[in-house]
């Protein structure tokens, strides 16, 4: 999939050379030649080309995909209170992304506000900032290849208002239904939620109380109306449905009823293991693996992966995790290239984008660079069909 035919119209080709080259199911000592933005030639060994680029016996991977990330809220708002220019903030965002070895993001944007509530704080922003991120991307002025993960909160008043201001000519790949309601899914625990809200957003204990009641009462009104529109909006969008912190079995079912392909972040083994039997990929964070578990107390990223549940890995709210995590987990398991399919073929085969993800003939060649210090990853480079873009 070509992002914009005016940047790709003259793709340069590029050699790289004497490097562990990481395929689908083994890494070899070999060499990727690239030519017109795509994987040309995947030999084993050194060449002596006057234009190969010596990889001095780094690894090179498949750009990595990451299908969701809260990261470009933190370069719009860098400090409380603080706004930064949208356009600076997604070109900086983009430029963070390429510089950790993503080449594919699904840019998370919360659609569903409360307008009844200032305390709330879930004013509506996701329509110009998508504009934005469009915009940039069609004019070619992004690094990495842009897409758009609508997260639909059915716990809001005007989730389909805000929906139905998109089409499925804005690059939708993902929507993903959440219900934040206390006391289930992510914020089982009360204090946990309250800890959180309060930290993020001053409140103090009665009006925490008051925002709680009024969650209760929204998801009570609309949840279950909301949740099959913005299903079926998404479906029209003809992007790839999510479900959202999946607790229990009847979680798993709801999920499987909206044609779910995708669960983002079960907080329980019990509920990642149906959706692995209900055909749903399951989607942890790498934060969480590499930290050990989960900040809001729920299940362990290595839980599930100790059980062959855990199929596709996020940054979630750190960029440079991703490899991190995929690294940790290839070494963990002593296979480097089943670590990397979860940050790269198996997110790109949930969103169908079956072109990309893999060192293979023919595939985009989105690729990364990178060598291990004290098993840490440290990239070296970053190249986006062909063209060095880090």
């Amino acid at each position: 999939m070509k992002d914009n035919p005016q940047r790709n119209a003259a793709l340069a080709s590029v050699t790289l050379t004497n490097a562990k080259v990481i395929l689908a199911d083994e890494v070899i000592n070999g060499t990727v030649r690239v030519s017109d933005g795509v994987i040309a030639e995947i030999d084993q060994g050194p060449v002596q080309a006057r234009d190969a680029i010596d990889c001095d016996g780094d690894y090179i991977c498949a750009g990595l995909v990451e299908l969701h990330t809260d990261n470009l809220e933190r370069h719009m708002q860098p400090r409380p209170g603080v706004k930064w220019p949208l356009q600076a903030a997604v070109m900086a965002h983009d430029a963070e992304l390429a510089s950790v070895g993503i080449t594919t993001v699904f840019d998370a944007l919360r659609v569903g506000s409360i307008t009844s509530s200032a305390k709330a704080r879930y004013a509506k922003y996701a329509r110009p900032v998508a504009d934005e991120i469009l915009k940039l991307q069609t004019s070619g002025q992004m690094r990495v290849s842009h897409f758009l993960h609508l997260r639909a909160e059915v716990c809001s008043e005007t989730v389909i208002e805000e929906l139905e201001e998109f089409t499925p000519a804005d690059r939708i790949g993902i929507v993903s239904i959440m219900d934040h309601t206390p006391g289930q899914r992510q914020f089982r625990d009360l204090a946990k939620m309250s800890a959180y809200v309060q930290g993020k957003y001053g409140m103090s204990d009665q009006e925490l109380r008051d925002h709680f009641a009024h969650l209760y009462h929204l998801r009570d009104t609309y949840g279950a109306v909301h949740e099959a529109q913005a299903a079926a909006i998404g479906q029209r969008f003809g992007a790839v449905i999510a479900s959202h912190d999946d607790t229990t079995l009847a979680d798993v079912q709801n999920a499987a009823k909206h044609k779910a392909k995708i669960a983002e972040f079960p907080t329980s083994i019990e509920a990642a293991i149906a959706c692995k039997a209900a055909g749903i990929a399951v989607m942890m964070g790498a934060p969480n693996l590499l930290r050990g578990g989960s900040h809001s107390g729920n299940v362990a990223a290595s839980d599930l992966a100790q059980q062959g549940v855990l199929d596709i890995l996020s940054s979630d709210y750190v960029p440079a995790s991703l490899l991190m995590a995929a690294v940790q987990f290839g070494l963990d398991y002593g296979d480097l290239a089943q670590g990397l399919h979860r940050v790269t073929a198996a997110p790109a085969q949930a969103v169908q984008l079956t072109e990309r993800g893999e060192i293979a003939l023919g595939k985009r060649a989105d690729l990364v660079r990178f060598r291990l210090i004290d098993q840490l990853p440290s990239i070296k480079g970053t190249w986006r069909e062909g063209l060095r873009v880090a």
